[in-house]
């Protein structure tokens, strides 16, 4: 099998004569053969790991993304951001953490966001109906 993992940046990890990947959607870890049914999915912040023909294992932080397995052979993975390294103890340690904060801050700032929009929306809601500062009609 053939796997590759890429940002919008850049490829990440392209490596041939894969014989076992491992990976993570919501519902859980999974893995996938030589042969596996074509698959979509969309992946946790997780750790992809594999395997090649000769037993040398590999790594890779990705911070979400989607998941491909097209004809059995080839693994595609697209994500915003992804780190590899040798060390899976690592990777889970600090990458994985850093994923992790950085999604939660992003999810307070759209919220905060929403909360901003609905507010500006009330606003002028305020002003635009009947009984508003605006008067009768509020349109005036």
């Amino acid at each position: 099998m053939n796997l590759r993992i890429v940002t919008p940046l850049a490829v990440i990890v392209e490596a041939a004569d894969v014989r076992a990947v491992r990976a993570e959607d919501a519902s859980g870890g999974f893995g996938i053969l030589p042969g596996h049914a074509d698959l979509l999915t969309r992946l946790a912040i997780s750790i992809v790991q594999w395997r090649d023909t000769n037993g040398h294992p590999g790594a890779c932080a990705v911070r979400g993304g989607v998941l491909t397995v097209t004809g059995g052979q080839e693994i595609n993975v697209a994500t915003r951001e992804a780190v590899a390294g040798d060390d899976v103890e690592a990777l889970a340690g600090s990458v994985l953490e850093r994923f992790r904060a950085d999604l939660d801050l992003e999810r307070q700032e759209r919220t905060e966001d929403t909360r901003l929009h609905l507010n500006a929306i009330r606003q002028i809601m305020r002003h635009l109906r009947p009984d508003g500062p605006l008067g009768r009609g509020g349109w005036s």
